[in-house]
């Protein structure tokens, strides 16, 4: 970690809450069809709807809302008022505009970092909304480099970091997601912190990567700098 140049970090719920938003809608959504379907089928329907969608329209809330409104109109046979597509698509539109809350030390940690490293931010989702939330977070200016990618894989992390100082094996991955912020990175030759956040989307969960010699998990991320300290 002596030879440490690039640290990037995830976004949604590890610098800013996001998991919460999707979770309210869902719950919201099952409201809409508790005549149709039982919460529980209506949440392994839309999670299905989620894996099938993936491919055609990535990650994030438009793609969310899609998925509701597939499983609205299939738990219903096809008969699901226009009003509640309505309502879902009200929904959609209401999370694109969700206010933006950092976690407990970000920018403290952002801006602590900033004059010794290379800063990134490496992130799935739409690229209008993220844009949205980095405006409106008011970190934007901390950040050395920016990605919005469509899947976080090894082959991902290659690409961003080779051409920095120092290349893959001098970068560290920060994030909440196992599968996608730690285990890719880790594979791919940088160092993996994982940042545990208490809502995490079914479809990034992962086990930890024990024993793993770049690994390293934190409870926030005031505990970054430790890790740093401690590897120098």
């Amino acid at each position: 970690m002596n030879h440490l140049k690039t640290i990037a970090f995830d976004a949604d719920d590890t610098l800013w809450h996001t998991e919460q938003y999707f979770q309210l809608t869902q719950h919201h959504f099952k409201m809409l069809l508790a005549d149709h379907a039982e919460p529980d089928h209506l949440s392994r329907r839309i999670l299905e709807a989620e894996k099938r969608n993936i491919k055609h329209f990535g990650y994030g809330v438009k793609s969310f809302t899609l998925s509701m409104i597939e499983t609205a109109i299939e738990v219903t046979d096809g008969r699901v008022p226009a009003s509640v597509i309505q309502q879902i698509v009200d929904a959609g539109r209401d999370m694109m505009a969700s206010p933006v809350e950092l976690l407990p030390h970000v920018a403290e940690t952002l801006e602590t970092l900033a004059d010794g490293y290379t800063i990134a931010l490496i992130t799935k989702g739409d690229l209008f909304d993220q844009e949205r939330k980095l405006a409106q977070s008011g970190l934007g200016e901390l950040f050395d480099l920016v990605e919005v990618v469509s899947e976080k894989t090894a082959e991902t992390y290659r690409r961003i970091f080779d051409p920095l100082e120092g290349g893959v094996g001098a970068a560290m991955m920060v994030g909440n997601s196992l599968k996608s912020d730690v285990v890719p990175a880790l594979e791919a030759g940088a160092w993996g912190v994982y940042v545990p956040h208490e809502l995490t989307w079914e479809l990034e969960l992962a086990e930890e990567p024990e024993g793993a010699e770049r690994y390293r998990r934190i409870e926030d991320l005031s505990g970054l700098s430790r890790v740093l300290d401690a590897g120098k």
